[in-house]
């Protein structure tokens, strides 16, 4: 595996780690699982990748003293969070920031923190849809959390503008979409790697939108950030090599969105309300960056100062309810930034 670190005050750097890639796929593999089932074991795996990806270099980002990473992943590695991998004694969230960058980002690095901000929030918070694609069958339940999440939201930035369940649909929000510079959607989502049509997101009416009408019919000139705060990537009994996640940022940022928020797993409702919540409420009163707004909230969820209600997992179903502690990176780990996050 070869590791290239750049930065704007010395040459790059390329290092070489002696990992094969069946082992390397074989680990991403087994902690993307114990990420998703929340397992107790899992800061060894986080620290086997560790050892690959960030200890080579570990030296030359203290030298730089670095903030945020810009990762440019190939490949399996897209499928796992860098803010979860772990140093034997803390999260790498709990040091830097992190953001995913694609080819289309490369042209728009600059920091360029959100003007005055402007929130367009929809959310699927009830209701049931259930239909088949392909030879793949959707059951999709409404997500209560996600409508709490909405009025979080709209309260915390008055003017936005909301709209829940039947009020969500494509002829109530695409033409909207350039009068706001945040989108948020608290709905399912299915990206499906080589199957661009049966990848889709869920608005609140039923309806699906898929990946060819947002590269043909959406326009996000004017978009800071676009979040989906509930999607799921579909995958099988192997991993496929990413594209599908980055493509999604990908295809927003070629819509004109500077920025995606999204997710690399089913995430759960409650977990999701509370980083949600922390996440804004970092944008708007700290005047933090979209990267650093993210850390801040996965911050408070490892520490513990982020608690709540356990909910339904958006996409799939998971054990659920009760009151519960978000430290385990299965709940704060998940939504990765794609695009220009400074």
């Amino acid at each position: 595996m070869e590791i290239v670190l750049a930065n704007a005050f010395s040459p790059p750097l390329h290092v070489s780690v002696p990992v094969r890639h069946e082992v390397l796929n074989r680990a991403v593999a087994d902690f993307r699982s114990a990420l998703s089932r929340r397992q107790a074991d899992v800061e060894q795996r986080a620290q086997a990748l560790y050892a690959w990806l960030v200890k080579p270099i570990e030296r030359h980002l203290q030298q730089i003293g670095a903030k945020t990473v810009l990762y440019a992943p190939d490949g399996v590695l897209r499928y796992i969070p860098l803010a979860a991998l772990h140093d034997g004694r803390q999260w790498l969230a709990e040091r830097f920031n992190s953001v995913n960058i694609t080819a289309y980002s490369l042209a728009e690095l600059e920091t360029r923190p959100i003007r005055e901000p402007k929130l367009l929030a929809a959310a699927f918070a009830s209701g049931d849809y259930d239909f088949t694609l392909g030879d793949r069958h959707f059951a999709f339940a409404g997500l209560p959390f996600a409508g709490a999440e909405v009025n979080d939201l709209a309260a915390l930035y008055p003017g936005a503008l909301k709209l829940v369940d039947r009020n969500f649909s494509t002829d109530a929000v695409v033409p909207e979409l350039n009068r706001y510079n945040i989108v948020h959607f608290a709905t399912h989502a299915a990206l499906v790697s080589g199957k661009p049509d049966e990848s889709f997101i869920l608005f609140g009416d039923g309806e699906r939108v898929t990946v060819d009408q947002v590269k043909y019919e959406w326009s996000l000139r004017n978009v800071d950030l676009i979040a989906l705060s509930a999607c799921e990537t579909a995958l099988g009994s192997l991993l496929g090599q990413g594209e599908e996640i980055l493509g999604l940022g990908f295809l927003m940022e070629s819509a004109g969105a500077r920025a995606t928020l999204a997710s690399l797993w089913s995430v759960d409702d409650g977990g999701t309300q509370a980083l949600m919540n922390r996440f804004y409420r970092a944008l708007k009163q700290s005047g933090a960056s979209k990267a650093e707004a993210l850390r801040q909230a996965q911050l408070a969820m490892i520490t513990g100062a982020a608690g709540g209600q356990a909910g339904d997992g958006r996409g799939v179903e998971l054990d659920g309810g009760g009151s519960v502690s978000f430290k385990h990176p299965y709940y704060w780990a998940p939504f990765i930034l794609i695009g220009n996050g400074l």
